[in-house]
């Protein structure tokens, strides 16, 4: 594993499966390396907590009540760059896996895994590095293809493509522009043809590739 600090890790479990998390909590404590310091099965609790622990690393899961582990990990990561944050899924989508890399999750693993990829995960993001489960590596080798878009966007452009990233939804989204649906959707078509794309994921893809989305 070769962490070898002099303090253990912190680590924030944000699990809403009882016993997924009572497993995570079993697996890290065999390890002196780490110290669970906190778990929460809510998103925004669980945003909440790890802005008041500041822990070096968080565990989060994608499908949690109230806010989803995608926006919980922006909110996080706007507020505390410095901390880790490995997404533990059952979602092994393309979408969700992009979505997750855009928002700030330094790592990627999918559920079932043995735990020590888990282990793995956290060494590798805590030295600095991407981890990502072998389930989803091919997600990130097809960025390496994708071009910078030639074409600026608008500034209603911009805030719908943030808000894409985010996962949100075309009625989310038309919710929070105040907009109706069919104007987001008119939005998209626009940001789609200017990327020369023909869905979200795509979209998705090159606002994490070419860094349109801080």
């Amino acid at each position: 594993m070769g962490l070898s600090n002099p303090q253990p890790l912190r680590i924030l479990i944000i699990e809403d499966d009882p016993l997924m998390q009572l497993g995570l909590h079993h697996a890290l404590s065999y390890c002196p390396d780490f110290e669970v310091v906190g778990q929460e099965t809510a998103g925004d609790a669980g945003v909440e907590l790890a802005l008041n622990l500041k822990p070096n690393v968080v565990i989060m899961d994608i499908g949690l009540p109230r806010l989803n582990g995608i926006l919980a990990t922006q909110k996080i990561k706007a507020a505390c760059p410095a901390v880790r944050i490995v997404v533990l899924t059952s979602h092994a989508t393309e979408r969700e896996t992009i979505l997750a890399l855009a928002n700030g999750a330094d790592a990627y693993c999918i559920k079932g895994s043995q735990a020590t990829q888990i282990i793995d995960a956290i060494a590798a993001v805590q030295s600095g590095a991407l981890y990502l489960d072998e389930k989803v590596r091919h997600v990130v080798n097809q960025l390496k293809g994708i071009p910078t878009p030639a074409f600026k966007l608008s500034d209603r452009e911009m805030e719908v493509l943030k808000l894409l990233v985010q996962g949100n939804s075309n009625g989310a989204i038309a919710e929070t522009l105040f907009l109706s649906e069919s104007t987001i959707k008119a939005h998209l078509r626009s940001i789609m043809t200017k990327f020369e794309v023909n869905d979200r994921v795509q979209v998705a893809v090159i606002a994490l590739r070419s860094g349109l989305i801080d």
